[in-house]
């Protein structure tokens, strides 16, 4: 593929600049840093230009700190001048890194999410018998530099473009000095999923393996061939570790019968669940979403933006009984849906919000819409 020259006039340009602000400040303008960086935007927003037609940029100021949901992680915080540069450059950079990527890569790729990635899961749990599951063990940590500083001049010949991406990698490091992106950094969601596209080509070109979806570093193929999948599984391995240093984690090779885990989710051909741990991560954020908002930590508004993604993440599986069960222990009352004659509807899932419409048009006027009644004691 052809590289692409001549970014960096367009990165710092100050309308990009300013894109990227607005972006990086996109639900953090109560934040210290961001008030800091506003009081005096115009102003840091020429420096950050200078710097990036010159070729150096100000990197590494990072905040640490360790979550331990799902599993314990090491969140690098950027600096928030730091986020406007990753935004700025990401803006300019995105369909670069977009031309590369299958069909069939999700994560960091406008449309190409969570539930998109469930959805084609789904269409080859359905259409093959049996599944592959791979993962990278400690992918953002295991990543070597110098490979991945190939692959990126591979895609750019802008010199002060790549020096500025090496700056960004150099800042961080693991343990052993040559390995590492800083989980939490766009870069590195951007560079991360980059860097295994060229294994995304060799599993569907090389291997022929159509039934593949890859989201990150959670990998999956289908076969209906139970040793021909085993064989690709294999063969795909001894590639990602001998042309980009990774190491997998033992297969899960299973019949898509008996389910796969995939995103927090198990999909079955003909139905899907939530796994253990989101059980578990539900009903405990439930819980002190609801300890917050009755001790007044929180408004009314905080506690809807915290509750509507978790109830959305709960709504994808088929949770009527878990939800019903869980929200009756929680709240010790139950969700009641009535339709506009007063009648409870057939379908009772678990919807806690004002006008659910199904994704019905307003004009819409079919006897399943209605207001629900929720009674607190």
């Amino acid at each position: 593929m052809k590289r692409v020259g001549n970014l960096i006039e367009k990165i710092a340009d100050i309308d990009n600049l300013r894109l990227a602000f607005w972006k990086a400040k996109r639900g953090k303008s109560d934040s210290s840093s961001v008030v800091q960086f506003q009081a005096h935007w115009n102003e840091q927003l020429l420096v950050l230009r200078e710097q990036l037609l010159l070729g150096k940029v100000v990197v590494g100021r990072y905040h640490y700190f360790v979550i331990y949901d799902p599993k314990k992680r090491k969140i690098c915080a950027a600096d928030f001048g730091e986020r406007v540069l990753h935004n700025a450059l990401m803006n300019i950079c995105h369909d670069v890194f977009e031309r590369v990527q299958i069909y069939d890569s999700y994560a960091s790729r406008q449309g190409k999410g969570t539930y998109a990635a469930l959805r084609r899961a789904l269409v080859f749990t359905k259409k093959y018998r049996w599944f592959l599951k791979l993962d990278v063990r400690k992918y953002f940590e295991s990543i070597p530099h110098i490979i991945l500083k190939q692959q990126l001049n591979r895609l750019f010949k802008d010199k002060k473009l790549l020096s500025i991406f090496d700056q960004i990698i150099d800042s961080y490091t693991s343990i052993d000095c040559a390995t590492g992106l800083p989980i939490g950094n766009l870069t590195s969601q951007y560079f991360a999923n980059h860097y295994l596209a060229v294994a995304d080509h060799y599993a569907q070109e090389q291997l022929g393996c159509f039934g593949y979806v890859r989201y990150m570093d959670d990998m999956v193929l289908w076969h209906n061939d139970k040793e021909k999948l085993l064989q690709i599984g294999r063969l795909f391995d001894y590639f990602v570790k001998d042309k980009l240093g990774l190491t997998l984690k033992p297969f899960c090779l299973h019949n898509c019968q008996q389910g796969l885990p995939f995103l927090g989710y198990i999909l079955y051909p003909n139905k899907t669940i939530l796994g253990a741990r989101s059980r578990i991560r539900f009903i405990r954020n439930l819980k002190t979403y609801k300890n917050k908002l009755q001790k007044g930590e929180w408004t009314q508004g905080d506690y809807q933006r915290h509750v509507l993604p978790l109830l959305a993440f709960a709504e994808w599986a088929d949770i009527t009984r878990f939800s019903q069960k869980n929200h009756r222990k929680i709240y010790k009352t139950r969700i009641i849906a009535v339709g506009r004659t007063g009648r409870c509807l057939e379908q009772r899932r678990f919807y806690c919000r004002v006008a659910y419409r199904n994704n019905n048009t307003p004009d819409n006027r079919n006897n399943n819409i209605g207001f629900r009644v929720v009674f607190v004691p």
